[in-house]
């Protein structure tokens, strides 16, 4: 099993289905099975607390992904609001985001679970006080004709492809980009594209990267603008 710790808050998992196996589960199990499956997560988090002293305080925001040969998992350490009804979730620095507690939540392996968190989150956010939106285009024309709408500065841009999509990660320093700026940038990118409930970290492992940086601006200058 791999452990990755994204930040003080966020520890991510990858598991094959080989290493499941070799555990005593089984596929069908840790979908269906809850009492088999919250085995399998708490043994996940004892090897998480030994590998890097990721104490557990509260309650856990789950994501759950299933991949070709295994599955992903990002487990985020946050607090129940006042009144009982949210999970609070630390997204930056001094930034946090309230989850309306429901039903879903309780299944931690339960693939719909996975759609409707990263729809809600829908972020990347990183310890350096950057924080990132993937973005999906089904037609690389449509690509073409947001780098001609926009020009972006002080922002990291990338361009992906996975399964025959092709994804925009684009990421914003909050120190030097405030709120309202981000969202003006947001809903001109959102206009040719829609925000994925993929991460940028499947996209990575498993896409192909185009353009590594200012992936905009060389889209730009090698394809003219659609007439």
């Amino acid at each position: 099993m791999d452990i990755e710790r994204i930040n003080d808050h966020t520890m991510k998992f990858f598991i094959t289905y080989i290493d499941i196996e070799d555990r005593g589960f089984n596929r069908e199990e840790i979908w269906y099975d809850r009492e088999r499956s919250e085995e399998l997560f708490w043994e996940m988090m004892d090897e998480a607390r030994d590998h890097d002293d990721f104490f557990i305080d509260g309650p856990l925001w789950i994501q759950v992904q299933a991949v070709d040969k295994g599955i992903e998992v990002l487990v985020t350490k946050a607090e129940l609001s006042k009144d009982g009804q949210k999970l609070e979730l630390p997204i930056g620095v001094d930034k946090i985001i309230d989850i309306p507690l429901d039903e879903g939540i309780e299944s931690l392996f339960q693939q719909e679970l996975v759609e409707e968190v990263e729809e809600q989150v829908g972020t990347n956010f990183n310890e350096d006080g950057t924080f990132g939106f993937l973005i999906k285009f089904n037609d690389f024309e449509d690509v073409i004709s947001l780098s001609h709408r926009l020009i972006f500065e002080d922002i990291k841009d990338e361009l992906h492809s996975f399964e025959d999509r092709y994804y925009v990660y684009v990421e914003f320093d909050e120190v030097l980009h405030d709120e309202e700026e981000i969202d003006r940038i947001l809903s001109i990118v959102l206009e040719y594209g829609e925000e994925s409930t993929l991460t940028i970290h499947r996209v990575s492992e498993y896409g192909k990267q185009i353009v590594k940086e200012r992936a905009l601006e060389t889209i730009r200058n090698n394809f003219p603008p659609k007439m």
